[in-house]
């Protein structure tokens, strides 16, 4: 059984019945697009599709001043470093 988070009253905690899934439910579940597609369309709106390669996840120490202009321009900061680096690397070649 799972331990009882700090933040739910035990009343709250035992009121909460949660059976397990039985093979005829699964067998009932349908993707949530299907059952709820406005709700996914407007959940996926978020993130536009992808039309560059794929980028890879990396760690970087950078220095303060750097990270604090960057993050002050807003949104999609990351994407703004990464193509200042890119303008960077192509001036070198």
């Amino acid at each position: 059984m799972k331990k009882k988070p700090d933040h739910i009253s035990q009343s709250d905690w035992d009121d909460v019945d949660s059976p397990e899934l039985t093979e005829e439910d699964f067998k009932q579940m349908r993707p949530a697009s299907e059952v709820l597609p406005k709700v996914v369309s407007a959940y996926r709106k978020g993130r536009e599709a992808q039309n560059s390669p794929a980028k890879n996840p990396v760690s970087i120490r950078l220095s303060q001043e750097v990270v604090e202009y960057f993050q002050a321009t807003g949104r999609g900061w990351q994407s703004r470093v990464d193509e200042v680096l890119r303008e960077y690397v192509g001036s070198q070649r």
